[in-house]
């Protein structure tokens, strides 16, 4: 293999042992195993247990976000891009079940790992903010673009979407076309009824 393979190799293996193991549970041992490679080969592409966890926490948040920009675009009407964007979001996380639990459900208890999360998670809502702004009916629920505004509208998104995928870990029988479904139920109809004007009364 080229470097670039059995680097590849290690991610998808170590990928699958954090999310069996969570974080304290997993070894670089178990990981060289998983990959089929001695520890020190795992060491040579990747310094520590933590350097390791962040690349990936990096790698998954990232091929996410390529996900939205990439299904967002175009110029069909919202409704078929973000329901195509929720279809593709979840065939994501369904394509790769052991980032499931690395990106929304393990907690380490260690506050220089959950701040390497937060720290990478943060990044990825930067640069995912730009594309609700670009969106009328996201303006229009958040009363302007400025960042705040789209901060707390992309939590209001982020949160239905994650809470519904890690109720999905748990009900993997659903088909997701039912998933998409009830995530454009929950979403879509306030986006539409944005974009149609109707407003919730600031003063209520």
């Amino acid at each position: 293999m080229t470097a670039a393979e059995r680097r590849e190799v290690i991610e998808i293996a170590a990928s699958q042992v954090f999310s069996e193991h969570g974080y304290h549970g997993a070894s670089m041992d178990a990981i060289a195993r998983r990959s089929g490679v001695s520890a020190p080969v795992v060491y040579d592409h990747f310094p520590s247990k933590r350097e390791l966890h962040r690349g990936l926490l990096e790698r998954h948040f990232g091929e996410l976000r390529q996900v939205w920009r990439t299904q967002l675009a175009g110029d069909d009407p919202a409704e078929v891009r973000i329901a195509r964007s929720i279809d593709a979001w979840f065939a994501y996380i369904q394509a790769h079940p052991y980032a499931w639990r690395m990106l929304f459900r393990d907690t380490t208890g260690d506050p220089a790992i959950e701040a390497i999360h937060r720290e990478v998670a943060a990044a990825s809502r930067a640069a995912v903010r730009p594309l609700l702004a670009r969106e009328r009916a996201a303006r229009s629920i958040a009363g302007t673009d400025d960042p705040v505004a789209m901060d707390m509208l992309w939590e209001v998104v982020r949160a239905a979407l994650q809470g519904l995928a890690l109720w999905w870990y748990d009900h993997q029988d659903v088909p997701r076309q039912a998933v998409v479904a009830t995530a454009m139920n929950a979403l879509w109809i306030g986006f539409e009824r944005a974009a149609r004007g109707e407003l919730w009364p600031t003063s209520a």
